[in-house]
C-alpha cells in the first residue's frame, strides 16, 4: 500500500517483482506449475498473487516404488493447499531477481523499506500461533496467526496444525521473500526434495543480515537442514563464525518452540516423515556411534577465544578491554577467568550489548563477580579517555568489519588514544577460504566482512601499525594449518617498546 507523500506509487512493486502488474505469467515448475497475477493494481493498492497447481504425480515422479517412502500419502496429502517448502522453492526461481534485492529499473526502490501486507490462506506448523509469532515478530512483522479448525462444521473436533498467517511491517521487498523463503519449510518441517551440502549456502544467503541475530537460529537451521547432523553442526559452525559465538551456544539456545513433528508418533508407531521409531532409534544411535568413535574437534571460534585468552595470560594481563565485545561469547570467558580482575565490553551496538548482559546473567550475578565487569555503548573509530589505561585489549574478527577508509580511525583511537599495554588482534586469513568447501570462490565468511586479508596484507598493515604506534608485534596462527595456505584465523599479538618487549 502507498503511503502519503511517497515516491513511489503501490503498482512499482511491479518493477521490484520483475512481473507486470498489466498481465499474468506461467511459470513451470518440477512439480507443477507457479502463476503470478494481480487481483488488484492501483496507485494506491498493489496486490501480486503467486499460486500454485500442484501435481501429485509429478512430485513423486522417478520415486522407486520399493523404498519405504513409497505410500499413497504421497499422492494424497495437504501439498496443493498449504504454504510449504514448494511455495519456498517458487519464490526462488519465479522471484530471484527480487530475492536478491536486484532491480535495475528502480535501484533505490529495492533498498527502501515499504509497507508490506502478506497473506497466506494455510501455513502447516504444528506448533501452533505461538510458533509463528516466535519465527516472524522478531525480524520486525506484525503477525496475526489465526489457527484453522479442523472442519468449521464441527467445533468440538478443536484446530488442525494449520494457521491463516497474515504478516504487516515497513520492510525491503528482498528481506520479505527472504523470510518467507527460509521461514515456510521451517514451520512445516518438511522438504520435498533431497537436501545436499549446498543447503547450507542457500540457507546462509538467504538468511544474510536476519537469521544470525535471531533468538531461534539453531531451531530454524535444524528444520531447515531436516534435522540431518552433519548440516546441520557445519551450518551452526558457520553461524558461530558469523556471530563470533560457539556452535555449543547456539546449541544451547532455548527451545520450548513446540515442535510436535519431532515426537508424536500415529497409532501405527510411525514418525510424521513416515519413518518407524524403532528405524529413527537406531539412525540415531548409528549417528552417534559415529560421533564416539571421532570425537568432534573443537570448532573455530573456540580455538580463537582460547588462543585470545592465552595470549591474555603471556602479556599477563589483568584489566582488559573487550572491544567490539558482540554478544559477549568472549566475556564470558574471560569472566569465568579469575585472572581478570576488571574487564569492560565495547560494542556500538546496543541490542548485543542486552543480549550480552541476558546471556552472562548479569542482573543476577553475585556482586563480586560483577563488580568485575562493565559493558558500554561505543563506535571504536572515536577516542574515548574512559578506555586510557588498561593492561590489553582485544580486537576479535573486528577490523576486518571496518571499512578500509576507517581503519586510520579506529588505529588511533586504539593504539593512540587507548594506547593498552599490549593489543591483541584476530582476524580471518582470506586464502583459507580457498579450503571451505561450502563457501563460494571469491566470498567472504561474512556478508559485512569489509576485506578479509591474506597473511602477507596482515603483517604489512600490523608492522606499520606497530612503528607508527611504538609497539613491537608478533604473529601466531590460530587452527588447523594448512602447508600453502596457513591457517584459518591470523592472531597479531602487539606490545608497547620497553614495558615486555616482545621477540
Amino acid at each position: 500500500m502507498r503511503d502519503d507523500g511517497a515516491e513511489w506509487v503501490a503498482t512499482d512493486l511491479g518493477f521490484l517483482l520483475h512481473k507486470n502488474p498489466g498481465r499474468g505469467q506461467v511459470f513451470e515448475q518440477s512439480y507443477g506449475v507457479a502463476h503470478v497475477l494481480y487481483p488488484e493494481a492501483d496507485e494506491e493498492r498493489c496486490t501480486a498473487a503467486l499460486l500454485l497447481e500442484i501435481d501429485p504425480v509429478r512430485l513423486v515422479r522417478g520415486k522407486n516404488r520399493g523404498t519405504t517412502e513409497f505410500s499413497l500419502g504421497q499422492y494424497v496429502n495437504d501439498r496443493p493447499y498449504a504454504a510449504s517448502s514448494l511455495m519456498s522453492v517458487a519464490i526462488s526461481t519465479v522471484f530471484k531477481s527480487a530475492l536478491h534485492g536486484k532491480c535495475e529499473q528502480r535501484p533505490e526502490l529495492a533498498a527502501t523499506a515499504l509497507p508490506l501486507r502478506i497473506e497466506l490462506p494455510a501455513v502447516p506448523c504444528r506448533g501452533g500461533a505461538e510458533t509463528v509469532e516466535r519465527m516472524f515478530a522478531p525480524l520486525g512483522w506484525e503477525v496475526r496467526a489465526t489457527p484453522i479448525p479442523l472442519d468449521p462444521a464441527f467445533p468440538e473436533w478443536g484446530e488442525s496444525h494449520y494457521v491463516r498467517l497474515e504478516l504487516s511491517g515497513m520492510m525491503r521487498v528482498a528481506d520479505a521473500l527472504s523470510h518467507l523463503y527460509v521461514l515456510l519449510p521451517v514451520l512445516d518441517g518438511s522438504k520435498h526434495y533431497w537436501l545436499a551440502a549446498d543447503e547450507i549456502d542457500k540457507l546462509l544467503r538467504a538468511g544474510s543480515g536476519w537469521l544470525v541475530g535471531h533468538p531461534e537460529r539453531a531451531w530454524i537451521t535444524r528444520r531447515y537442514l531436516a534435522r540431518k547432523n552433519s548440516l546441520v553442526r557445519t551450518a551452526l559452525a558457520r553461524l558461530a563464525e558469523i556471530d563470533d559465538t560457539t556452535p555449543e551456544s547456539l546449541d544451547a539456545i532455548d527451545e520450548t518452540v513446540t515442535d510436535e513433528d519431532d515426537s508424536a508418533t500415529t497409532e501405527s508407531g510411525e514418525l510424521s516423515g513416515g519413518t518407524t521409531v524403532a528405524a529413527a532409534d537406531d539412525r540415531a544411535a548409528s549417528e552417534v556411534a559415529a560421533d564416539a568413535e571421532e570425537p568432534a574437534p573443537p570448532s573455530l571460534a573456540v580455538t580463537r577465544r582460547a588462543a585470545v585468552v592465552r595470549a591474555l595470560h603471556e602479556v599477563d594481563a589483568r584489566r582488559v578491554l573487550d572491544l567490539g565485545c558482540g554478544e559477549g561469547a568472549l566475556l564470558r570467558q574471560l569472566l569465568a577467568d579469575k585472572a581478570f580482575s576488571e574487564i569492560v565490553g565495547v560494542d556500538v551496538s546496543m541490542r548485543a550489548l542486552r543480549i550480552t548482559q541476558r546471556r552472562l546473567r548479569l542482573d543476577r550475578a553475585p556482586e563480586r563477580v560483577a563488580k568485575r565487569i562493565t559493558l558500554r555503548q561505543g563506535a571504536l573509530t572515536y577516542s574515548d579517555a574512559g578506555l586510557r589505561g588498561f593492561d590489553a585489549a582485544v580486537l576479535m574478527e573486528v577490523i576486518e568489519h571496518v571499512d578500509p577508509p576507517r581503519l586510520g580511525a579506529l588505529e588511533q583511537a586504539v593504539f593512540g588514544s587507548a594506547a593498552p599495554g599490549s593489543v591483541i588482534v584476530t582476524t580471518p586469513n582470506g586464502e583459507y577460504n580457498a579450503l571451505f568447501e561450502t563457501l563460494p570462490a571469491g566470498s567472504f565468511r561474512h556478508p559485512d566482512h569489509r576485506f578479509e586479508w591474506s597473511r602477507a596484507e596482515f603483517e604489512a598493515w600490523a608492522r606499520r601499525v606497530a612503528e607508527k604506534y611504538w609497539y613491537l608485534v608478533r604473529f601466531e596462527p590460530v587452527g588447523p594449518q594448512d602447508p600453502a595456505l596457513g591457517s584459518p584465523t591470523q592472531l597479531a599479538v602487539f606490545e608497547k617498546r620497553g614495558e615486555k618487549g616482545a621477540a
